[in-house]
C-alpha cells in the first residue's frame, strides 16, 4: 500500500471509532433523560439540567453519589451502575450538549 492510502485508511478508522464512541455516550446518557430532560435539559430546573455543565463538575457529582457523600433518593444507586470509563463518556456527552430551554412533552390526545 502506498503511504497516502494507509494514512487515508487510518483517518477513516479514527472517524468511525469516534462516531461509535459518541453514539455509545449518547446511548448511556439517554438513561438520564427521563428525569433530567431530553438531552439533559430539564423542564422547570428540577432536577437540574445537565446540558452544558462542566465535565469535571458532573463527574465529581457522580463520584460523590457513588461514594454516598451526596444525598439522593435514587442517584446513588444509579451512579453505582456505571464504571469510571462509562461515567467519563456520559459526563463528557452532557458537557458537550448546548444548554437551552427544554422542550416540553407533547400534549396527550
Amino acid at each position: 500500500m502506498k503511504p497516502t492510502l494507509i494514512g487515508a485508511c487510518c483517518a477513516i478508522a479514527l472517524v468511525a471509532a469516534a462516531q461509535a464512541q459518541a453514539q455509545d455516550a449518547r446511548g448511556m446518557a439517554a438513561t438520564c433523560f427521563t428525569c433530567h430532560g431530553n438531552e439533559g435539559r430539564s423542564v422547570g430546573g428540577v432536577p437540574p439540567s445537565l446540558a452544558g455543565r462542566p465535565k469535571a463538575e458532573l463527574l465529581q457529582a457522580m463520584k460523590d453519589f457513588q461514594d454516598g457523600k451526596r444525598s439522593a433518593t435514587i442517584m446513588h444507586q444509579h451512579a453505582k451502575g456505571y464504571s469510571d470509563a462509562e461515567l467519563d463518556l456520559i459526563t463528557g456527552y452532557f458537557a458537550g450538549v448546548k444548554p437551552g430551554a427544554a422542550s416540553p412533552a407533547p400534549a396527550a390526545r
